[in-house]
This record gives structure tokens, C-alpha cells and sequence, in this order.
């Protein structure tokens, strides 16, 4: 059975318009058209539904931020691209995704960890985030940042580990796939972790 986007939004529960950007991310297999219609198979959908949500008991963290990216586009800015494609490179990957955003650059380097989300989904994990740079747009960029994993098929999920510790590559590994919704007027949300912040 195949639904169309707006049937696929409705059955997750969100909008058309953000369940879209996992279409043109390329986060989604089976996928076909009717006419200007993308088709996607009700197991597709079934799968994300079944994803659970991202374990808050894994980053160690009180409080870590969260980047909420669009589909990969080209950009006049100093990265080449900006946002998230499944067909890019994990250098590609790393290179659009670790700056310039408007953001607490010292509390994005407090969480420790960066985990990506397309439409509430994590489908990449940034870590050694404790240098930036600053640009005079007001931009923060992490040059030293590396990609611990990423996602390339989110109702398997297929995931690719990249980190070279041991303790990343756990970390992604438990993040990537899951479901972490998070509110933000910008690119980049805050996310409390309520098992470290509640008194005994």
C-alpha cells in the first residue's frame, strides 16, 4: 500500500510540509510518483512511527543544544552547502553542518554533543565541539568538530558510524534514528535532560 505525503504527515502525526523535508532529504526508501505525486510505502511510514524516542540518559549533560536543519541546499555562506542530504559525503557532511549559526556558542560546547534532526528525527551526531569561531554576522562555526555518525536511511535505520572513540561511537550509535522533537525559532533548540536536572 503506498500513501501519499499528506496521508504519510497525518499518520505521524506532523505536517506535510516537515514530513516533505525527509522526502527531499533521501531519508526515506521505496519511495515512487504518480503523476507530481511522491508515493511512499505504508511500511516506510509504519517504521518511523515504531522509532523510539532519543535516550536523554545517554549524553551526560544537563543541557545540550540540539541543530534542527532543512534539506541540503547551496549557499552564499563559507560552507559550500547548508542542511542535510543523505547523498553527501560524511566530509561533505561534517563541512555544512558544523557552522554558522546563530547560537549560546558556550552552552553548544557544555552539551558536548550536537545531535542533527530532519523533521524530529536524528540523522547525525557532531562531537569535540569545545572550540568556535565567530563571524560579524553573529555566526558561530566549530571548526574542530567531528562527525560521529550519520544516517542514511531512517526507516532501517541504516547507520554509518564514524567516530574513532569508542565512547562516540556508543553515543551515536544510540542516538541516530531516534526521535527527538524540539521547539526553536532558529536553527538551533536546547534541550533540558530531566534525569539530571530533577532533585533526588
Amino acid at each position: 500500500m503506498l500513501l501519499t505525503t499528506s496521508q504519510a504527515a497525518a499518520e505521524l502525526g506532523i505536517a506535510v510540509t516537515t514530513f516533505r523535508r525527509l522526502v527531499h532529504a533521501g531519508l526515506l526508501p521505496g519511495l515512487s510518483k504518480r503523476g507530481v505525486r511522491v508515493m511512499i510505502p505504508l511500511e516506510t511510514v509504519q517504521a518511523l512511527s515504531e522509532r523510539p524516542p532519543a535516550p536523554l540518559d545517554a549524553i551526560s549533560a544537563n543541557r545540550f543544544a540540539v541543530l534542527r536543519m532543512d534539506t541540503a541546499r547551496p549557499t552564499d555562506l563559507e560552507s559550500d552547502w547548508m542542511g542535510f542530504s543523505a547523498d553527501l559525503t560524511p566530509d561533505e557532511l561534517l563541512k555544512t553542518l558544523r557552522g554558522w549559526w546563530r547560537c549560546d556558542a558556550a552552552g553548544v560546547a557544555a552539551g558536548g554533543v550536537l545531535p542533527v534532526t530532519v523533521a524530529g528525527f536524528v540523522v547525525a551526531v557532531l562531537t569535540s565541539l569545545n572550540t568556535w569561531v565567530s563571524n560579524d554576522h553573529g555566526r558561530h562555526a566549530f571548526p574542530d568538530a567531528t562527525l560521529a555518525g550519520h544516517v542514511t536511511d531512517l526507516a532501517t535505520p541504516a547507520i554509518h558510524l564514524t567516530a574513532t572513540t569508542a565512547k562516540n561511537r556508543t553515543l551515536a550509535k544510540r542516538l541516530l534514528g531516534t526521535r527527538l522533537p524540539s521547539r526553536s525559532g532558529g536553527p538551533i533548540a536546547y534541550i533540558s535532560t530531566p534525569e539530571l536536572t530533577e532533585g533526588p
